[in-house]
């Protein structure tokens, strides 16, 4: 459209090449700036076409056009910029074409004064005032929908924009400089250009003023000599290069970073279309030299490109080499320690948080990270004091400003960090809690705030306020899951089953897979009792398996409803499953041990009784079990009075545990040690009738003995016949309940 074939070609290949694009094709984000250039040069053409014909506009076209620069503007918003170099294109190519004056007026002369004209000048002017209300449209409908107020950047995205003059004015005009610097010598690039990267401007004295100055100086010559040649190449060149680039550049308008790679996709082709005019008139003259400045060039730009791809294969590489450029950015040393940090590499990644600190004290998001690895490292103490550093840091509130506009919302990170961590300590609940407290008052709508207090205030078991915390993160976010899933721990805690049970299904609602919701929901239907529920919530759990067939808990629940079904089978094989991936499962192991003893296989559950007071050595109703197994099955009076007395040591007043012992005695005859024994479990519990009739047994065998110690009376012996069965009485021992999540 505005230079020759050749050259067209060589501002084509130029493009193709550049490394500065290299950001905006490999990097994700810079998605929104290809999709945006597509719609941008589409406007172009199409309002090429609209102007083309002399006498009248194409309006097709002109709408298409407008319709191409919304969809730009939505992409990215520097797209809007297409609709100021439409209106270049209109006064310096279309109307240029137009120019058959042939007084040897200039054609801009001609155009401004008319000179037969009128009707074609008219018909620019509709099409420049369409477009230009058009895209005002789309500008307001932008405004309404996303707001008026520009957005809040913090001094670390961009130093200069809280500086003080003459720095920031100083340092905003050179960052176009350092900008075309870069288009024509892509050779330091960097993924990230804020906090330190680019020094302040603080003087005039600055020799970096300079380039300021040349670059000013070389747009002004190029635009003169564009008016005065009339060369299309050379204005839209210029409009190319420098308007879509007004909108980053921080001189209207204060933007999110120093320099960004990724923002001068667009511009670089006024700067590929400059680069291409300029060879053509030095192939004009010196051919040769042309030919093997353009070979050299792009061969530099493709080994540069090709090198800068390998770059962006993984977080940690485009962070590491951008180090190699500059090392006075905090924020490359912070995400080369993520990366690092992802990867489970602690020690590493705290080197280089810890370096992130030493070049930016001040630098919130820094501190957070040192504690957060030490938090990773356990060396808590630590991890509590470089919390405390950065919360020190944090910006204080000022009288009738608002704090949430002041601060930047990942930092309130520090409160929820330093809070789970002290909340580890049972005695500093209430600290932790003033800290969610505060983290609430400096932004309402913090929704994990409020869900991380509520954590904290069940286990205060302050539960009717948990409930009103998380009805209030509700306001705010009452499309997240989480937040009615712990409406319903906190319902369950208050004995409120079926409201629980509600809150529960809202959250599978919202979030059909989430996993915690699945488990304690399935639950609540079994112990509802329903055979109806019991079957929901077999399929809950079947769920779950699907998703993690590693669950035990999920195995466990399985054989709970099972054994409520009265299915034993089913139960003993989920109740193994469980047992399989966790050996030490506490529930699971006296689950099935007592489902074998109930079925007659005493044998086969004390392995298992075994076990688990091996991993539990405090777990009483095993040790019942498993003493009344060696009494009755095993008969090991020693190893069955090393349970009872074990219990004994745990619970001093266990009347079963201490019946049991007695009875011990009397299996090995020792009837006064029996008879001693079974008073105090008389004493400890008088109400017992089988202890007092025990009791009586034994002195009744015992003044037998005295009476007569050849052999028993006949009515003594019956007697003895009548109870025996009954001696080694045993309650019958209760399940260990379901295992439950907390919030």
């Amino acid at each position: 459209m505005f230079l020759p074939e050749i050259a067209s070609f060589v501002a084509a290949i130029l493009f193709a090449v550049h490394p500065i694009h290299t950001e905006a094709v490999t990097g994700v984000v810079g998605r929104a700036e290809m999709l945006s250039s597509v719609f941008f040069l589409g406007a172009l053409l199409c309002y090429a076409r609209a102007a083309s014909k002399r006498r009248y506009t194409d309006w097709r076209y002109l709408a298409a056009c407008i319709a191409c620069v919304g969809v730009a503007m939505l992409c990215k918003e520097q797209g809007i910029t297409i609709t100021a170099v439409c209106v270049v294109y209109e006064l310096f190519v279309a109307q240029k074409r137009r120019n058959t004056v042939a007084s040897g007026r200039s054609w801009l002369e001609a155009w401004v004064k008319g000179s037969g004209w009128g009707y074609a000048c008219g018909e620019a002017a509709r099409r420049v005032a369409t477009v230009c209300c058009a895209t005002l449209a789309l500008l307001a409908a932008r405004l309404h929908v996303m707001g008026a107020q520009l957005p809040v950047f913090t001094r670390f995205d961009n130093p200069a924009g809280a500086a003080p003059p003459p720095a920031r004015h100083l340092t905003f005009a050179y960052l176009p400089a350092l900008n075309a610097w870069l288009l024509t010598l892509p050779e330091a690039l960097c993924c990230d250009w804020t906090m330190g990267t680019v020094a302040l401007l603080r003087s005039w004295r600055d020799p970096r003023n300079l380039a300021t100055l040349a670059l000013a100086t070389t747009l002004i010559a190029g635009a003169i000599h564009a008016l005065r040649t009339r060369s299309s190449a050379l204005s839209m060149g210029l409009a190319l290069l420098v308007l879509p680039f007004l909108p980053a550049s921080n001189l209207f308008f204060p933007v999110g970073f120093v320099v960004a790679e990724r923002v001068l996709y667009i511009p670089s082709m006024g700067w590929c279309l400059l680069i291409a005019h300029g060879w053509r008139l030095l192939a004009k003259k010196r051919p040769t030299l042309a030919v093997a400045s353009l070979m050299f060039l792009l061969l530099v730009f493709s080994a540069k490109t090709y090198v800068r791809n390998w770059d962006w294969k993984t977080e940690y590489s485009i962070f590491a080499s951008g180090l190699k450029v500059n090392r006075n950015n905090a924020k490359l040393y912070n995400n080369v320690g993520h990366a690092l940090e992802s990867e489970g590499r602690y020690a590493e990644a705290l080197e280089f948080f810890n370096t992130a600190v030493s070049v930016q004290p001040d630098d919130v998001g820094a501190h957070i990270n040192v504690g957060r690895t030490y938090n990773h490292l356990g060396r808590y103490q630590e991890a509590e004091e470089a919390y405390v550093k950065a919360k020190s840091l944090l910006p204080k509130a000022k009288p009738g400003e608002s704090y949430q506009a002041r601060i930047a919302p990942n930092h309130l990170n520090v409160f929820l960090n330093l809070a789970n961590l002290i909340s580890k300590n049972a005695t500093r609940l209430e600290e932790a809690d003033m800290l969610y407290r505060q983290a609430i008052s400096m932004r309402a709508d913090y929704t994990q705030a409020y869900i991380n207090r509520g954590d904290i205030l069940i286990k205060l078991n302050r539960t009717k306020e948990a409930q009103e915390v998380y009805e209030r993160a509700l306001l705010y976010d009452s499309g997240n899951p989480d937040i009615y899933y712990n409406l319903g721990v906190v319902l369950l805690e208050q004995g409120k089953a079926s409201q629980a049970l509600a809150y529960l299904d809202k959250a599978l609602e919202l979030e059909p897979e989430h996993e915690q919701a699945l488990l304690n929901s399935a639950i609540l239907l079994q112990e509802l009792g329903a055979a109806d529920l019991r079957q929901l919530a077999r399929q809950r759990l079947l769920k779950l398996l699907d998703k993690d067939a590693t669950n035990e808990r999920v195995h466990f629940n399985l054989g709970m409803v099972c054994m409520d079904d009265g299915d034993a089978e089913c139960a003993e094989r989920w109740f193994r499953g469980a047992v399989h991936l966790k050996p030490d499962f506490r529930s699971a192991l006296f689950n099935l041990a007592l489902l074998l003893a109930d079925r007659r296989r005493p044998l086969e559950a004390a392995p298992f009784l075994k076990q688990l007071v091996r991993h539990h050595p405090d777990h009483v109703k095993a040790l019942v079990l498993l003493g009344d197994i060696y009494i009755n099955s095993v008969k090991d009076l020693d190893a069955a009075e090393s349970c009872y007395r074990r219990i004994l040591e745990l619970e001093p007043d266990n009347v079963q545990a201490l019946h049991n012992l007695c009875v011990v005695a009397v299996e090995r005859g020792k009837l006064a040690v029996a008879e001693e024994c079974l008073a105090r479990a008389a004493a400890l519990a008088p109400h017992e009738h089988y202890i007092q009739r025990h009791l009586a047994v034994v002195r009744a065998r015992r003044a037998a003995v005295a009476s007569s110690p050849s052999a028993p009376t006949q009515a003594t012996a019956t007697e003895e016949a009548e109870v025996r069965a009954r001696w080694n009485y045993i309650p019958q021992q209760p399940p260990d309940p379901h295992e439950t999540d907390a919030s």
